[in-house]
């Protein structure tokens, strides 16, 4: 009896709500569309700037201020099961309403969020910086992500985990996330120092070969071999569209780009230098590589113009926006609530990939006689975050039906720890590196 009293309830208090929300809607904009993707993006802004204001006043990142938003907002979010009665759940109270619906369209600007940022950082990178550090970003970024990843193999399969399921898991959790040390670097102000410069050289790196270790992984699950040949397409098109960007790109483009402000007219040149910043992305989208590539190579570009600064100003504003909501989307996707099924996997499997991807960088850093300040800089910052490729591997691998279901919840789970954990990372080695340095002078 109970249960149906609190399930007519939750009708009404649904129907109700949901009438007050349109009526209020249509009063206030009675010429729009009204679809619930206006209504995700209207809470995204509001929840977003109020909980990231409140991570400001206690001094915390604000990227951790986005993901717990979006973990407060998203259709996953546990929060609505621990508040309410079960009879109430199952009614959908707040469903669309005070939570995140149209995920697709979500989706959508996230990539864009990405693609604007990565724009945005090559601006602070002209080539003579990246060429300073290419041989030690490949080297190193080479040795931390493949021992990384055979280390996590074995400790999966060691934990339970069938062949492929440690394989996906393993190559997921050996990849970091260049949003988030990318947005972490900005907001400490670290971008321009020089331990970043290797830093961004090592995960452009990574995010090369995360694109042949997807296209490895899908010929394996399918076929049951590695196709060599469409890695050494991979490689060849990536040094192709490198090379090109550095040789015939930075003495066509730049030059185009300065004419363009010479007009003195900030609207063209907005335009113009984000049609770059797409163009670019879509190019390494068609011949198969990651769009954060692309826009980070369109970035170094316009870094070799004359008006590098003044295209960064108008572009971060734009960059700001869609970067929030990329975090929030994150947060948004991930199913905190399956957390204590897979808790102790979760707990063990970050452990190694971050003890892992702290020491493989160390060794790789003192191969190539790097500072040691610098090295410890890198490991520290590259060592936790997970993110969008870690989900997208393990995405492709359930999509094809190559690995079990419950990865893609234990890797969103992986990607929010290793997210919160990586901010206070980055300030424990500012702790830990001035007394190393010390040491080392005395």
């Amino acid at each position: 009896m109970q249960n149906i009293l609190l399930q007519i309830n939750a009708d009404e208090i649904q129907n109700s709500l949901d009438n007050t929300v349109n009526t209020l809607i249509e009063q206030i904009t009675p010429e729009l569309p009204h679809t619930s993707f206006i209504t995700d993006l209207a809470f995204i802004m509001i929840i977003g700037a109020i909980i990231t204001l409140a991570f400001f006043k206690i001094r915390q990142p604000l990227i951790i201020g986005y993901l717990f938003a979006g973990m407060l907002l998203g259709p996953l979010s546990p929060i609505w099961s621990w508040i309410l009665p079960k009879g109430v759940q199952s009614a959908g109270v707040f469903e669309g309403v005070g939570i995140l619906s149209d995920i697709s369209a979500l989706n959508l600007f996230a990539e864009i969020g990405v693609i604007l940022l990565l724009f945005v950082i090559g601006i602070e990178f002209p080539y003579a910086k990246i060429k300073s550090i290419g041989r030690v970003a490949v080297g190193v970024g080479t040795i931390g992500l493949f021992s990384t990843l055979g280390v996590l193999f074995y400790t999966a399969t060691a934990l339970g985990l069938q062949f492929m399921d440690a394989l996906f898991i393993a190559a997921a959790l050996s990849i970091s996330s260049t949003a988030i040390i990318v947005k972490i670097l900005e907001e400490t102000g670290r971008i321009k120092k020089e331990s970043s410069i290797l830093i961004l050289g090592i995960l452009i790196v990574e995010d090369i070969i995360a694109v042949i270790l997807i296209s490895s992984l899908q010929s394996i699950a399918l076929v049951g071999t590695v196709s060599i040949e469409s890695i050494v397409v991979v490689v060849l098109v990536a040094t192709a569209l490198i090379v090109g960007t550095f040789t015939v790109g930075t003495r066509v483009i730049p030059p185009l780009i300065d004419r363009v402000a010479a007009a003195e007219n900030r609207e063209i040149l907005l335009l113009s230098v984000l049609g770059l910043c797409f163009g670019y992305a879509l190019l390494a989208n068609i011949v198969g590589l990651s769009v954060a590539i692309g826009a980070f190579l369109a970035g170094v570009l316009v870094a070799e113009s004359k008006s590098a600064e003044v295209a960064k100003l108008l572009a971060s504003p734009i960059k700001d926006m869609f970067v929030a909501i990329f975090f929030i989307s994150v947060g948004a996707l991930m199913d905190v609530s399956q957390l204590e099924n897979y808790i102790f996997i979760a707990i063990a499997l970050i452990a190694v990939a971050i003890g892992m991807k702290f020491g493989a960088n160390l060794i790789g850093n003192a191969i190539f006689r790097q500072k040691r300040g610098k090295a410890l800089r890198s490991a520290f910052t590259l060592a936790a975050p997970r993110g969008e490729f870690s989900i997208v591997i393990v995405k492709v691998g359930v999509d094809i039906g190559a690995v079990s279901s419950f990865l893609f919840p234990l890797v969103g789970i992986i990607a929010i720890v290793t997210a919160f954990i990586s901010p206070f990372l980055v300030k424990a080695g500012d702790k830990i590196i001035p007394v190393l340095e010390d040491k080392e002078n005395d």
